[in-house]
């Protein structure tokens, strides 16, 4: 089920949205100081690419990861975290829907705090 979800959730948007993740992460990585947001972004985009079957887990992260959530936070995530929200919205108006709205969810949640955040895959 994993797979056929995947396959769907990358004709019907999926790829847009690891496009725009890599877009977010290239334009970070052009300045020295975005190095480590960029990095993130690029961690984010497999998951976002294929994300049926996989899980996060938020909050494995020291002082230096809680600053730079922070800041991420600050600059980047709310916007982040905003699309992907109403996009996910959007996604459970329908039954159909209802799948690839809560994948979106995860990336709303991903995209407010991704340092220290552990992608896996999970046991279904």
């Amino acid at each position: 089920m994993n797979i056929i979800g995947n396959i769907i959730w990358l004709l019907c948007g999926g790829l847009i949205a690891c496009i725009a993740w890599c877009i977010s992460g290239l334009i970070l990585c052009i300045t020295i100081i975005g190095i480590p947001f960029g990095v993130q972004c690029f961690k984010i985009v497999l998951f976002v690419l294929w994300p049926f079957g996989k899980e996060i887990e938020l909050g494995n992260f020291g002082a230096g990861g809680l600053f730079l959530n922070i800041i991420w936070l600050i600059v980047f995530g709310w916007g982040f975290a905003v699309a992907h929200l109403i996009i996910g919205i959007l996604f459970c108006i329908t039954i159909i829907g209802i799948p690839f709205g809560l994948q979106h969810f995860k990336f709303a949640k991903l995209g407010l705090i991704p340092f220290g955040a552990r992608i896996y895959y999970s046991a279904n």
